[in-house]
């Protein structure tokens, strides 16, 4: 588990280094990521954009980064993310996360995860009922998708 934190850690610092070593041509945009709706039980996340970058040296492909914060017992939505591979990277507080068909795990600051394109995130929630949860998250998308597409409500 160590080596699989560490190597996309890795990954995540060589996208970035990658994709913001852009020539003074290119220009970043800002990600246009929804932000969740509001349920009763649970405030939700909110997503701040970052950076994103159609990647030069892949053709279709785009890096875009955010940070999603959790208010003290936020949860997310089940959601998916299309086809993105997906880093993400607690920059502070602890999250518990669940993808489909995977045991729950709880991330701490310094932790991180990757999800593969298609995942099911059925679980994203702050454990803490006083303190902020933020994670940094990258996308590897192609470009034009969405990069998050809520469950519908039943």
């Amino acid at each position: 588990m160590t080596r699989t934190r560490i190597a996309g850690g890795l990954l995540a610092v060589a996208m970035l280094t990658a994709a913001t070593a852009c020539t003074a041509s290119e220009q970043s945009v800002h990600a246009k990521a929804p932000t969740a709706a509001v349920t009763s039980k649970h405030p939700t996340e909110t997503v701040k954009p970052l950076h994103q970058q159609a990647l030069p040296n892949v053709k279709g492909k785009t890096f875009t980064s955010v940070v999603v914060d959790f208010p003290p017992k936020a949860r997310a939505v089940p959601h998916r993310h299309g086809k993105a591979f997906v880093y993400a990277y607690v920059l502070e507080g602890t999250v518990r996360s669940k993808l489909a068909g995977k045991p729950v795990s709880t991330y701490r600051q310094g932790e991180n995860w990757v999800e593969r394109p298609g995942a099911h995130h059925v679980l994203t929630e702050n454990t803490s009922r006083t303190e902020r949860a933020k994670l940094l998250v990258v996308y590897v998308s192609n470009t034009g998708d969405k990069l998050k597409v809520d469950d519908p409500r039943s």
